[in-house]
C-alpha cells in the first residue's frame, strides 16, 4: 500500500468522559461492532461482572475503574482505527491530558441523566487548548434522563462549543423506542441486548413517511416529525471542515451497554473524523506525510504483563514510517536505537509488528531509556512539544515497611513514577522520597502496585506542602543561598533538577519576591526546550 494511503486510511482518537458515564462500556461495544472481540461484559454498579476489555491492571478490575490508559487497535470498513481509553477518574485527570496529546479527535461520553459534570468540562478545556475535534455521544438513553434539547443547551453553555445533532433519540427510560439517524435517514429500532449487535435498522428517506408511524407508533412519530422540524430551525446544517477545525460537535444519542446507536456513531466516525494531523517541534510543524520517521512518546507503563515484568514505552508516530529493527535518534539522549520486538495493542494482548504509520500508537520495550515526553526521530533535531508534568497538589512521604526489599521498592517506585503515575521529588540528607500526585486515589494505587507487582510493602504519610516549583536561573550564587536558606523545602526530581516544595501560596510569592533572579515553574515544560 503506498505511504499516503496508509496515513488516510487511520483513525486515532481519545474516549473521555466523567466517571461512570460509560466511556470504557462505550470502547468495549467499538470492538465488538469492529470485530475485534466477538462477546461483551456488562458493568454494573460500577463492578466489573466479566471485565471490561480495557481494563487489565488487577486494581481496575477491583475497583471497576479505569487507572491506566489502554490502547486498541481494529479495522472497520478499511479504516485503521487506533482508540485510546483514557481514565475517567479525576485523580489520574494528568495521565488523559497527556493521552489527548496523542489522538486526533476525542469521542466524549455524556450520561444522559446527569448530563455535563465537572470533571468533562477540564476534559473539554484541554480539547479546546488544540482544537481538537469532538464528538459527543449521550449515554444510558435507555434510563430516565434529562430532556435531549436540555442536553444541548447544557453542552453548548458549559463546554462552550456549538452542536449539532446527527442522531435522535424516539422517546426515553423504558419509552425509549429507538434512534432516528439525521446524518443516514434511517430508523434504528432498540432492542436490549449485552451482548450482540442491533440488526434492525429502516432506511426511511422522507421522516413523514407513515412507515415510521408503523413502526415506533403514531404519537412517537408525531413528536419526532416536530422534534427534527425544530433541530433544522435552531441548529445549522453539519459542515465537515467546521467540525475539524473544534468549533462545533456532532451529537449522537444510544445506549452503549446495549449496544445500541453504537453503529451509527462508528459508522459517521469513520466518515467524518481527521487523518492524522501534524504536529508542533520547538523547531518546526511536523507534518504526517513528512517521509522521515518521528514520535513521541506520551506514556510509560511497567509491568503491562506481571509475568514478565516488561516496560513499554507507548509512541505516536507522527510522520514517516516506523519499521522494526532499523536505527532511530533517541533526541534527548543524543543515541540511537533499534527496536526488534515493537508491538501494536488490543488491551493487554500484544503483537509484532514490522511497520507502522502516523496515527499509529505503538508500544517499544524498555530497560530505562525512555521518559514521557521524548522524541525519537530521524533527521533534524527536534522534541515534540506540549507534553509536560504539572506541579501535584498532594504530597506524601514514602515509607520502606520491609527493609528486606528496599531495593525492590526503589526499582518499583522509579518505574512508577516513570509511567507518570505520579512524581518523585528526593530531599536530603536521608534521601527522602515525596511523592506528589493530583488525587489521593494514586497513593491507593501506587502502594497496591508495589505490593503486587514488586513485592514491597509500604506506607504514606502526609507532608504539608501545596505545590512544587522547578527552579531555573543564571545566578549559581544566589542560587546555592536559597537552597542553602531553604533545605528542608528543597529536592530534587528525577532528572536531578531543583524542585522548591512550597507549603503555602504566600511563602511561594515572597521566594519570588525576594530571589529575583530565580524563576519557579509549575510545570516541567521547561526542561524540554533545555535539553536541546
Amino acid at each position: 500500500m503506498k505511504f499516503k494511503e496508509s496515513i488516510d486510511k487511520r483513525r486515532t482518537f481519545g474516549i473521555i468522559s466523567h466517571p461512570d458515564a460509560g466511556k470504557t462500556t462505550l470502547t468495549e461495544k467499538l470492538l465488538l461492532f469492529g470485530g475485534a472481540i466477538q462477546t461483551a461484559g456488562a458493568v454494573k454498579n460500577n463492578k466489573i461482572k466479566k471485565t471490561a476489555t480495557s481494563d487489565f491492571m488487577e486494581i481496575e478490575k477491583q475497583r471497576g475503574i479505569s487507572v491506566a490508559t489502554s490502547v486498541m487497535a481494529f479495522e472497520y470498513k478499511g479504516k485503521q482505527v487506533n482508540i485510546l481509553d483514557t481514565p475517567g477518574h479525576k485523580d489520574f485527570a494528568e495521565d488523559t491530558y497527556r493521552t489527548l496529546t496523542a489522538v486526533d479527535s476525542v469521542i466524549l461520553v455524556i450520561d444522559c441523566a446527569n448530563g455535563v459534570e465537572q470533571q468533562t468540562e477540564k476534559l473539554m478545556e484541554v480539547c479546546r487548548m488544540r482544537n481538537t475535534p469532538v464528538i459527543v455521544f449521550i449515554n444510558k438513553m435507555d434510563r430516565e434522563g434529562q430532556d435531549p434539547f436540555t442536553l444541548l443547551d447544557e453542552i453548548e453553555s458549559k463546554l462552550d462549543i456549538k452542536v449539532c445533532p446527527l442522531a435522535w433519540p424516539i422517546g426515553m427510560g423504558d419509552r425509549f423506542k429507538g434512534v432516528y439517524n439525521i446524518y443516514e435517514k434511517n430508523v434504528n429500532l432498540f432492542q436490549a441486548s449485552k451482548t450482540k449487535i442491533a440488526k434492525e435498522v429502516v432506511s426511511i428517506s422522507d421522516v413523514n413517511s407513515s412507515e415510521i408511524d408503523e413502526l415506533v407508533g403514531d404519537a412517537f412519530a408525531k413528536e419526532l416529525r416536530e422534534d427534527l422540524e425544530m433541530i433544522a430551525g435552531v441548529y445549522n446544517p453539519f459542515d465537515r471542515e467546521t467540525y475539524l477545525s473544534g468549533e462545533y460537535a456532532p451529537v449522537f444519542f444510544g445506549s452503549a451497554v446495549n449496544n445500541f446507536g453504537v453503529q451509527e456513531l462508528l459508522d459517521a466516525f469513520i466518515e467524518i473524523s481527521p487523518t492524522p494531523r501534524s504536529r508542533e517541534t520547538d523547531l518546526k510543524t511536523i507534518d504526517p506525510y513528512d517521509e522521515k520517521f518521528s514520535g513521541f512518546v506520551f506514556k510509560i507503563h511497567a509491568n503491562l504483563d506481571p509475568k514478565h515484568r516488561d516496560r513499554i514505552a507507548f509512541l505516536r508516530i507522527v510522520s514517516g514510517k516506523f519499521e522494526r529493527n532499523t536505527f532511530y535518534n533517541h533526541v534527548r539522549l543524543g543515541k540511537k536505537f533499534k527496536f526488534p520486538n515493537p508491538t501494536s495493542f488490543m488491551a493487554q494482548d500484544k503483537s509484532v509488528i514490522d511497520e507502522a504509520f502516523p496515527g499509529d500508537v505503538i508500544g517499544l520495550y524498555d530497560t530505562g531509556n525512555f521518559k514521557i515526553g521524548d522524541t525519537l526521530n530521524e533527521g533534524e533535531k527536534f522534541m515534540f512539544k506540549g507534553i509536560p508534568s504539572f506541579s501535584p497538589e498532594l504530597f506524601q512521604e514514602l515509607e520502606n515497611l520491609d527493609p528486606l526489599k528496599s531495593k525492590q521498592l526503589e526499582k518499583g517506585i522509579s518505574q512508577l513514577t516513570d509511567e507518570g503515575v505520579a512524581q518523585l521529588f528526593i530531599q536530603q540528607p536521608g534521601n527522602r522520597k515525596i511523592i506528589g500526585t493530583v488525587g489521593q486515589l494514586q497513593f491507593e494505587v501506587i502502594a497496591h502496585r508495589l505490593l503486587h507487582e514488586y513485592g514491597a510493602s509500604c506506607r504514606f504519610t502526609p507532608r504539608n506542602y501545596v505545590k512544587a516549583c522547578w527552579i531555573t536561573t543564571d545566578n549559581d550564587v544566589e542560587l546555592k543561598r536559597f537552597i542553602s536558606t531553604k533545605s528542608g523545602n528543597i529536592a530534587k526530581d528525577k532528572d536531578d533538577n531543583y524542585v522548591f516544595l512550597a507549603e503555602t501560596p504566600f511563602l511561594l510569592q515572597m521566594a519570588e519576591k525576594d530571589y529575583p533572579d530565580l524563576t519557579f515553574h509549575t510545570t516541567s515544560e521547561f526542561k524540554l526546550t533545555e535539553n536541546n
